[in-house]
């Protein structure tokens, strides 16, 4: 997901669609929460269900997506304590976590007290 959506961003498209999962959903639901994409939407496929991203430019095409990077990987998980969540430039990005109260962005994440596996940085 993330590498679709990392090049459809670079690539100045307005919309990736990708196979749907609720994980994704949730990635999505995140990313329009924090205005780094316009909406998304589950459409029918053939096979089970297609998720539809419309990505976000500012008035002059500029990116509101600068960059996105997988941090946890299945040959080598990365996991944050509570007290020691990562800060993606400074507070200007979001980390990605899953945690045992769904997927929260850092700042969700230090409100409620929890860490867990960190998926994502998006800046």
């Amino acid at each position: 997901m993330l590498t679709r959506l990392r090049n459809a961003n670079s690539a100045y498209h307005d919309q990736v669609s990708m196979p749907s999962s609720k994980l994704k959903v949730r990635v999505a639901d995140i990313l329009k929460a924090e205005g780094y994409i316009t909406d998304w939407r589950e459409e029918e496929a053939e096979v089970g269900k297609t998720l539809v991203i419309d990505l976000k430019f500012g008035p002059n095409r500029e990116r509101s997506i600068a960059g996105l990077r997988r941090i946890s990987k299945p040959g080598l998980r990365v996991y944050a304590k509570s007290n020691n969540l990562p800060h993606v430039l400074g507070g200007l990005g979001i980390a990605i976590l899953s945690t045992s109260s769904g997927l929260l962005t850092d700042r969700q994440a230090a409100k409620k007290g929890v860490g867990g596996e960190v998926l994502a940085y998006v800046w």
